[in-house]
């Protein structure tokens, strides 16, 4: 094999092209099997091979700074980067996080997972650099989905005027993760049909120097035009139009669908998939297309991530232009949202927990300051064994803590639908429904809550003693905390779905204080600025004892979820002893 010869970008420059297009096949080949195995990104690593093997045979990493955007990319930088062992053997394919990650490798400057950042990253490395003195060239490697993202333009608007070296490599494969959105791809469209010749040119009309690839899978290409560029003195842009897939027939005809697969996608003899069972993105396109079909003006929003929601191209062609995908754009989405809003319309703009960090300006200023009723749904909020780069913990300090903002937790398929009413018919309030990330219970009984009126905790299970209060994800952990005190401690608690984060039910939490001596929170998410810390606010000045159970302040990387709940203490013998030892301390 070609690839025992290269353990470092320098083993390349003894590589014929022949040879190096050996070895892209060769990366090929462990790329699919491995992603395969493990799940992860098959779409994007498979379009960049060529051009990753033609950067590293041109540059000189680590003296030149190669960032990637997002990262998700990465996997050919990490094979050709001394990390060629986690793609090789089985046995280390989860040694390495599939982004890039400064602790692996001197090649890896930043930690990066969200989107749109490099040509941002890239300027401030550049500048350092001319300020330092020092020399070598910064590269960025950005795709052309994320274009469409508010920094991606803010980085090149600022790069163009750096006035020395930046080179910015665009992968135009005319995908996001979905299809793109956005006027800019009329105009990559234009460029790529006239082989980059257009004199509309948005690279050239913010100052680039500008070069077009046409084939951006073809190494000598991309090393011919590469070295072009290479030790430039100014602001120059390379867009190469690459295929996303390149290579796997089946990831090229559903670019979608391949982006990031399942383990085993692939595999020959993987049982049929069954008659597809109900979840809570399910009952969300029901309810939108119901909603759709009866209002006109109702407006669904998406930022570049339909596939995280289930919304797949029939759902997205049934709703046609009650449908907008903003790209990845969360800023954009949350003020346009709360524009139609104030004309008169019905959006539902639906996030990803781990992305709505990238929009808390316009959650505050355009939507709550302006208190705009749209329906927010947050998808995939809760502790999870993610990479650090995609926690989805953080969005109940961010989302709850904004005035005017009602967040609400839902913990059953009942309730979740009954807060889907609410929001999407009232008019007083931006709403945030915190969707299950738990497979759907159903109780079968219809939920008649009036949520308007605002923070009204609901007892499901009255005690003494003790009282839990498990919020939206965590309501199933209260019930076996429940009844784990019941078996050891002979304690019948009081159990309490709270399903409003926003706020405290003032006069229940007052009528604990009559016979209960602790009170406990569960929450699926970050504990600094969360949902137990009101609690534990509002009996700062009382004798209740409060404690509470969520996640620590930290950024945990790909740590499996069993191991996260030991150390949070989130499984029911550990809050049962716990409470067992702040009992003991109370009767002291």
């Amino acid at each position: 094999m070609i690839l025992d010869k290269v353990n470092t970008p320098e083993d390349l420059r003894n590589l014929s092209i022949d040879e190096m297009n050996t070895l892209a096949d060769e990366m090929r080949e462990l790329i699919i099997k491995k992603v395969n195995t493990t799940g992860g990104h098959m779409g994007p690593n498979l379009g960049i091979i060529e051009a990753t093997i033609a950067m590293h045979y041109v540059f000189n990493s680590p003296v030149d700074k190669i960032i990637f955007d997002v990262s998700h990319q990465c996997y050919p930088h990490k094979i050709l980067t001394g990390r060629k062992e986690g793609f090789t053997d089985p046995d280390k394919y989860l040694k390495y996080t599939g982004y890039t990650a400064p602790e692996e490798s001197e090649h890896d400057l930043f930690k990066v997972g969200h989107t749109s950042t490099s040509v941002s990253l890239a300027a401030g490395v550049a500048k350092a650099r001319d300020l330092k003195g020092e020399k070598g060239n910064v590269i960025a490697l950005i795709g052309d989905g994320s274009l469409s993202g508010g920094e991606a333009f803010e980085g090149f608007d600022n790069a163009a005027v750096l006035g020395s070296n930046i080179i910015i490599i665009v992968n135009d494969n005319d995908m996001s993760i979905a299809e793109n959105h956005g006027g800019l791809y009329s105009n990559l469209k234009e460029l790529r049909e006239t082989n980059g010749k257009s004199e509309n040119n948005f690279f050239k009309s913010l100052g680039f120097e500008y070069h077009y690839v046409a084939d951006g899978n073809n190494i000598a290409s991309l090393i011919e035009t590469l070295k072009q560029v290479k030790d430039t003195n100014h602001p120059v842009v390379v867009h190469i139009h690459t295929l996303k897939g390149h290579g796997l027939k089946v990831a090229e005809e559903n670019k979608e669908m391949f982006h990031w697969i399942m383990p085993g996608t692939l595999d020959e003899n993987k049982p049929a998939l069954s008659v597809p069972v109900e979840d809570y993105n399910s009952v969300t396109k029901e309810f939108i297309l119901n909603k759709a079909a009866q209002n006109p003006a109702t407006a669904v929003i998406v930022a570049g991530t339909p596939g995280v929601f289930g919304f797949d191209s029939t759902f997205r062609n049934k709703l046609g232009k009650q449908y907008t995908d903003v790209g990845i754009a969360e800023e954009h989405a949350v003020a346009y949202a709360s524009a139609l809003a104030k004309s008169g319309a019905k959006p539902v703009l639906s996030l990803m927990s781990s992305f709505v960090q990238r929009t808390y300006d316009q959650l505050s200023q355009d939507l709550c300051l302006n208190n705009s009723p749209v329906t927010l749904l947050v998808h995939w909020g809760g502790i999870s064994g993610a990479d650090a780069t995609h926690l989805c913990v953080f969005d109940i300090p961010l989302v709850s803590n904004i005035p005017n903002m009602v967040y609400l937790a839902p913990t059953c398929k009942e309730e979740y639908l009954a807060m889907l009413e609410y929001s999407y018919n009232q008019n007083e309030h931006p709403v945030a429904i915190r969707v299950p990330a738990i497979p759907l219970k159903s109780t079968g009984v219809k939920d008649d809550t009036d949520y308007s009126i605002l923070n009204k905790f609901k007892v499901t299970h009255s005690g003494k003693k003790v009282a839990i209060i498990g919020l939206g994800n965590f309501y199933s952990l209260g019930e076996k905390v429940r009844e784990e005190l019941k078996r050891k401690l002979g304690i019948d608690a009081t159990l309490i779905n709270p399903r409003f984060i926003t706020g405290c039910d003032e006069e229940l939490l007052n009528e604990l204080k009559k016979n209960h001596e602790i009170v406990i929170t569960l929450e699926d998410g970050l504990l600094n600025g969360g949902f137990g810390e009101k609690i534990a606010r509002f009996y700062g000045n009382s004798s209740m004892k409060v404690l509470n159970f969520g996640a620590d302040k930290e950024f945990p990387d790909r740590v499996p979820l069993n191991e996260l709940y030991q150390r949070y203490h989130l499984m029911p013998e550990l809050i049962v002893s716990d409470i067992e030892k702040c009992l003991e301390v109370t009767y002291v």
